[in-house]
């Protein structure tokens, strides 16, 4: 098994979404030994925004067209993801590598993988909040990997982490508990 491990938090190690993915890329690595991981951090490695020359340079989208599973820590940032996710991920949309533009519209080319997302949340977004409208970081990643031919995406939530340390470790140890029970 290939797991490409992305961090894109700019919290270092008072990060949850980096402790969230750290417990998803050991439990796999449990599961499968002698997995090979490619880690990236996209904070403190960042990419410069997209540019024409960039298309040209298909390092990136053959480094995640080799990976099984992919594990991806997003923090919300303005409610959606980093811009440094956001970079990394422009950097994937390939046409004819990983969508193709056909007389029915687009279709992914890149399917065949798995998506973990830890997503975390200073407040609360999910379905029943009154600002669930807010929410475009999961909306947006499930776009995105679908439109790219991924359908298998999983996300681990952690929510309400500025709202005082309780909940912060409620949410931290749901999501935790959450990555040991993934079925990979």
């Amino acid at each position: 098994m290939n797991i490409l491990h992305i961090d894109s938090s700019i919290s270092g190690e008072a990060s949850s979404s980096r402790k969230i993915t750290a417990a998803v890329v050991r439990h796999l690595i449990a599961r499968h030994p002698g997995a090979e991981v490619i880690y990236r951090d996209l904070a403190a490695d960042a990419l410069p925004h997209l540019t024409l020359a960039d298309l040209a340079d298909h390092a990136l989208v053959d480094e995640f067209l080799a990976a099984d599973t992919v594990v991806i820590g997003a923090p919300m940032y303005n409610f959606t993801v980093p811009t440094h996710l956001k970079a990394w991920l422009d950097r994937l949309a390939i046409a004819g590598r990983t969508f193709q533009y056909g007389a029915n519209g687009p279709s992914g080319l890149a399917g065949g993988r798995k998506v973990i997302v830890a997503s975390t949340r200073g407040g609360f977004y999910g379905p029943d909040s009154p600002i669930a409208s807010y929410e475009l970081q999961d909306r947006y990643l499930a776009t995105f990997f679908g439109f790219i031919g991924i359908t298998d995406i999983t996300f681990l939530h952690a929510e309400g982490l500025a709202l005082g340390p309780e909940q912060r470790d409620r949410a931290l140890k749901g999501a935790l508990e959450a990555a040991e029970r993934l079925a990979v």
